[in-house]
């Protein structure tokens, strides 16, 4: 079915009178001296839905913070390092792991497997395998890393069509929700959120989404989502939203923006769509 404003609306909203911690807490784990800046887009666009953010992220990233403007608005955000992450993973309502972590080196054989790549693979099968009952949403890195077999039940997958086929390899992606018990939110012009029963498809957008950075602000925004509402109406909101907010992009300057422009304008979107 199409996602619909009236589906949209069904986000929950924060309440008159709550106190900290009550609208969602959510740890972001990614970075890497080679994606330096992606999970930092994930955290501007986090950082306006949930309470606090914990983002563990290497020391290259918190050097970038401090030189670009956009990114040095990120004093709601709590650095944390990876020798912490199971005390703030514990603590929180939903887990964003691989934006920016390294993938395989694409030039070598399919049977050898470089260390940056086996890391992420380490630390995605061990996070996942710990707190396998907390919401998590997987992206980037360890979704081009991970074994299928280790996604726990309820998790949001956000894969692109190739990062879909290194996982699943040919199967569809209803059967493959099905299969591993997962939301996945499949990221094309028109995307698909679905859980292997209730399937979403999402239109909009235009080619400025395929810029560097689009699919970590979406994955943040979906990560924020998620710390209060169920798995699928995040993944299928989260994308909607994300290609609302290009259509208006795109009628001020066509393609002509970039990620930096994306996580700063959905929220004035969000709320003109309320």
């Amino acid at each position: 079915m199409k996602f619909e404003i009236s589906d949209f609306k069904k986000l929950w909203k924060p309440q008159t009178g709550s106190t900290g911690e009550d609208n969602g807490q959510v740890t972001i784990v990614g970075g890497s001296k080679l994606f330096t800046g992606a999970p930092i887009f994930s955290a501007i666009a986090a950082s306006r839905i949930v309470d606090m953010i914990f983002l563990a992220s290497p020391n290259e990233d918190k050097e970038i913070v401090s030189k670009v403007e956009l990114f040095s608005k990120l004093r709601s955000v709590i650095w944390i390092s990876r020798e912490d992450l199971d005390e703030y993973i514990d603590k929180s309502d939903a887990i964003l792991i691989g934006p920016g972590l390294m993938r395989y080196h694409k030039h070598l054989p399919k049977d050898v497997f470089d260390d940056a790549g086996t890391e992420t693979k380490m630390l995605t099968h061990y996070l996942l395998t710990k707190f396998k009952d907390k919401q998590w949403v997987i992206d980037g890195g360890s979704l081009q890393t991970m074994d299928k077999e280790m996604i726990p039940p309820g998790a949001i997958l956000t894969p692109n069509k190739k990062e879909f086929e290194i996982l699943f390899g040919k199967i569809s992606v209803i059967d493959a929700a099905q299969k591993y018990h997962c939301v996945i939110l499949y990221k094309d012009i028109v995307a698909i959120a679905t859980d292997g029963e209730t399937i979403f498809e999402i239109s909009g957008g235009n080619p400025g989404l395929t810029k560097g950075g689009t699919g970590d602000t979406l994955a943040g925004v979906v990560v924020g989502l998620a710390s209060k509402n169920s798995p699928l109406l995040s993944a299928a909101a989260g994308a909607w939203l994300l290609k609302k907010t290009a259509d208006v992009l795109y009628e001020k300057v066509g393609n002509n923006y970039n990620a930096d422009d994306l996580a700063v304008k959905i929220f004035e979107v969000w709320k003109s769509l309320e």
